[in-house]
C-alpha cells in the first residue's frame, strides 16, 4: 500500500484533548478503510505566520498512514466538513521516517543546549 505524511493544523480554541480525540477520529477512518497509523506526533500549539479564518495560533499534528488511496480520499472529505480544522496535507512518501519527526528533533536539541553553555 503506499505511505503518506498526513499534517493537520486544528483551531487554536479547542483543547489539546479535543485534538487528541479528532485525531484518534481520524486514525480509526483509515484502519476502518483499510489502512493503518504507524506515527502520531503531537506538535502542540504554535503560532501561524498569518492569520486563517481569525486565528493567530493552531495546533499541529503529524501522522504517518500505510493506506489506500480511496482511504486517504475519504479522510480528506471528512477533514473538509469539519470545522475545527484550519488546513490539512497529504503528502505521498517513499518511505515513513522512522523516530521523531524534524519538530520534535528539534525541541530535543533545544532543550539540550539549555542545560549546557560555556563555563569560565
Amino acid at each position: 500500500m503506499p505511505l503518506y505524511e498526513h499534517i493537520f493544523l486544528a483551531r487554536q480554541d479547542i483543547s489539546t484533548s479535543q485534538v487528541e480525540e479528532l485525531t484518534k477520529t481520524i486514525t480509526d477512518l483509515v484502519t476502518s478503510n483499510g489502512g493503518s497509523v504507524s506515527k502520531t506526533e503531537y506538535w502542540g500549539l504554535k503560532s501561524l505566520t498569518f492569520r486563517m479564518n481569525k486565528n493567530r495560533k493552531a495546533h499541529y499534528t503529524l501522522l504517518n498512514i500505510d493506506a489506500p488511496a480511496t482511504a486517504i480520499a475519504e479522510m480528506e472529505r471528512q477533514m473538509r466538513i469539519n470545522e475545527d480544522l484550519l488546513r490539512f496535507m497529504t503528502v505521498r512518501v517513499d518511505e515513513l521516517e522512522e523516530g521523531p519527526s524534524a519538530m520534535m528533533q528539534k525541541r530535543d536539541d533545544r532543550n539540550d543546549r539549555r542545560g549546557g553553555g560555556r563555563r569560565f
